[in-house]
């Protein structure tokens, strides 16, 4: 005879949220220093997530970004860049919710005051051609990196004093953006037809793999994060996937650069 056993997922099973983490991001840039001889040195107060690359790639190829030397972090490379009148950190081709997690993790622990996240995403409401912006208000917790963070519920939500601080932030930009919710996904290339159409009708405007665990790391540790999705494509449709111009890197930066004003 089989022994009765507990059916949930083992992701759901000892998690114990009030509890301080045996592992800190703090100890593994301490230790990295240490084996690779770099200066204990902050990054800037703003940083950015850029899942795709390509604004580091862009900032890279005119001259305006420099490597910053003694990021510690052993999984990615920060550049520092000036646009505007801000400073900023980036880390490029940080996607999917946990790699980008992690690296949020270690980007506060060494002095980022404010996390900014910019992710190419896929439409699900059809509500103008691509390409445009979402303010991502909640997300629904599609992934796996949320739930070592907070208990199980549908959404993550962003925190509603930096979305309020954002009113009105981006009216005279050429590019719209709009506010709402999206669906994070660990599998996008698991996105069936049925999956869509649920998501679809839940209201959901985008797909994006990073704002949930994101928003629900910030919540569980205090962090000021903002997410955006940058809505390029209609799941890979012919002729999907253009950004606009200079691989949509303009816009882009103007929308970060608004948010940083804002919220710095």
């Amino acid at each position: 005879m089989t022994e009765p056993r507990d059916r949930s997922a083992p992701i759901l099973a000892n998690k114990h949220y009030a509890e301080e983490s045996a592992f800190q991001p703090g100890n593994l840039l301490r230790e990295a220093r240490r084996q690779k001889g770099l200066a204990a040195s902050d990054v800037p107060a703003i940083c950015v997530l850029d899942p795709d690359g390509d604004l580091v790639r862009r900032l890279r190829r005119d001259g305006r970004a420099t490597a910053d030397r003694d990021w510690a972090c052993y999984h990615s490379e920060l550049d520092r860049f000036v646009e505007g009148d801000v400073d900023f950190g980036i880390v490029g081709c940080v996607v999917g919710a946990s790699y980008a997690v992690l690296v949020a993790e270690q980007l506060f622990a060494a002095g980022c005051r404010l996390l900014i996240s910019m992710t190419s995403s896929g439409q699900l409401q059809p509500v103008r051609q691509p390409p445009y912006f979402i303010l991502i208000e909640q997300a629904l917790r599609d992934e796996g990196t949320s739930y070592h963070y907070l208990s199980p519920s549908d959404f993550a939500q962003a925190d509603t004093g930096v979305i309020a601080a954002l009113e009105g932030a981006f009216d005279e930009l050429r590019e719209p953006v709009l506010r709402g919710a999206t669906w994070t996904t660990d599998a996008p290339f698991r996105e069936t037809e049925r999956a869509i159409a649920a998501m679809t009708a839940r209201g959901l405007l985008a797909v994006e793999m990073e704002a949930a665990a994101l928003y629900a790391f910030a919540q569980a540790c205090g962090k000021r994060v903002v997410c955006f999705a940058h809505v390029t494509n209609q799941m890979g449709q012919e002729g999907d996937f253009e950004k606009g111009e200079a691989d949509g890197t303009i816009d882009a930066l103007a929308v970060i650069l608004a948010a940083a004003r804002r919220l710095e």
